[in-house]
């Protein structure tokens, strides 16, 4: 059995309609490469290769407002699991 990796191979056509959909669109470079199933890195490469002057920069971590929602619905599952637990330590505790 072989570990070796797959190396993906890219047409010069996808990957500049790739660097091209990131210069002209107002996504970031990140949610472009998710979409588009490639890595963010190999993605914002192409953008500094065909479109030297774009100015999208790369995040690679989540926007804020997926932090913010995330947050807002563990919250959410805290207080009802703590909602739960609290009458089930009272029966158990009798």
């Amino acid at each position: 059995m072989s570990n070796q990796r797959k190396v993906k191979s890219y047409t010069t056509e996808f990957k500049q309609s790739s660097a091209k959909l990131v210069a002209d669109s107002e996504q970031s470079i990140s949610q472009t490469a998710r979409e588009l199933g490639i890595h963010v890195t190999t993605l914002h490469g192409w953008v500094k290769k065909y479109y030297p002057n774009c100015n999208q920069s790369v995040s690679l971590s989540p926007s804020t407002t997926d932090s913010e929602a995330e947050l807002k619905r563990l919250k959410k599952k805290l207080a009802k699991v703590t909602m739960w637990s609290c009458p089930l330590k009272q029966i158990h505790s009798s």
